[in-house]
């Protein structure tokens, strides 16, 4: 298989910083590469089971290696994906990541985040969205998208406090569906953690 970039997006490279047991801890965010797939695979394997079946919508034991060499494979124009990590002992570990791919319209991306177990509830899922809907914005995509099931409430949670409009379908029971729009404009906003 051949990858091929349009345009590694340096720009969406930024650090945050949150409070994790009493300790400020530095968190690298920047665009995925084809290099991640260890990375990324570990990441996957140490997701608690129902971390899994959040992410994945149904039971996953192990994320296939196909399946991850299509996380890290990332054109950055129809799928823009990034991760979250940090450094420990000189270990890089990703503990989150977010994406879109745009969807047939070219107008519209469903979008995923995921967050390690240990590192949930510390507003990194939040702040990676907004970067993430910040870039989708200047990209020329005009609404994001997602589904949960609705047992997963931090999700439910987040996409409400993103301005998301929620909506259950008949046909999909105990799935919830999102969408919102994303303003037009003419002029590139920065997409920094300051902007999050």
């Amino acid at each position: 298989m051949l990858y091929e970039i349009h345009r590694y997006p340096s720009d969406l490279i930024d650090v945050m910083h949150v409070e994790r047991d009493g300790v400020r801890r530095r968190v690298v965010v920047r665009p995925v590469l084809p290099q991640d797939d260890a990375p990324t695979a570990a990441f996957f394997a140490k997701l608690s089971g129902e971390a899994r079946r959040s992410r994945f919508m149904s039971p996953v034991r192990e994320v296939s290696p196909w399946l991850i060499k299509s996380f890290t494979r990332v054109d950055y124009q129809a799928h823009v994906a990034l991760v979250a990590e940090v450094f420990e002992d000189g270990v890089e570990t990703v503990i989150a990541e977010v994406r879109y791919v745009r969807l047939d319209d070219g107008r519209s991306a469903e979008f995923a985040v995921t967050v390690a177990d240990g590192w949930q509830g510390l507003g990194i899922a939040r702040q990676l969205l907004s970067k993430l809907a910040c870039h989708a914005q200047n990209a020329g995509v005009e609404r994001l998208v997602g589904e949960a099931l609705a047992s997963n409430a931090p999700m439910l949670t987040l996409a409400r406090k993103a301005g998301f409009v929620l909506t259950t379908d008949p046909e999909l029971r105990g799935v919830v569906r999102f969408e919102r729009n994303l303003p037009a404009g003419a002029h590139r906003a920065p997409c920094g953690a300051s902007a999050a």
